[in-house]
């Protein structure tokens, strides 16, 4: 879940943790990943629960800031992809939500036996 405002980024996992509770309504412990930005969008921070304690991972660009999603309804739900691109500073926007599942391929068998 995606954060749809900066951060004082002197917050820390704690400081981060009761923004999820308060800001997004959600639970900082449940599993999910929440990220944050600086105001700048270079920076980025997220906190996750990985089971046995809360953790976060702080990311800084050098050279631009992140492309951040719009946002609606106060968060945005990323894919694993988008994700993956949106922490690496690239252009997440050119990978879509969600993929359609790949077409059911028939073996010959089945073909002849759909046609009788």
């Amino acid at each position: 879940m995606v954060a749809s405002k900066p951060v004082d980024f002197r917050r820390g996992m704690d400081g981060l943790a009761a923004l999820v509770t308060q800001v997004l309504l959600a639970d900082p412990f449940a599993g999910d990943l929440f990220i944050f930005r600086s105001k700048r969008t270079d920076r980025l921070k997220l906190i996750f629960w990985d089971g046995s304690g809360l953790c976060m991972v702080s990311k800084r660009l050098e050279a631009r800031g992140f492309i951040w999603p719009p946002v609606q309804d106060g968060t945005v739900t990323l894919s694993v992809a988008q994700l993956r691109m949106l922490f690496s500073g690239m252009d997440w926007t050119q990978i879509p939500a969600r993929s359609p599942p790949p077409a059911r391929l028939q073996r010959p068998a089945e073909k002849l036996q759909s046609a009788s």
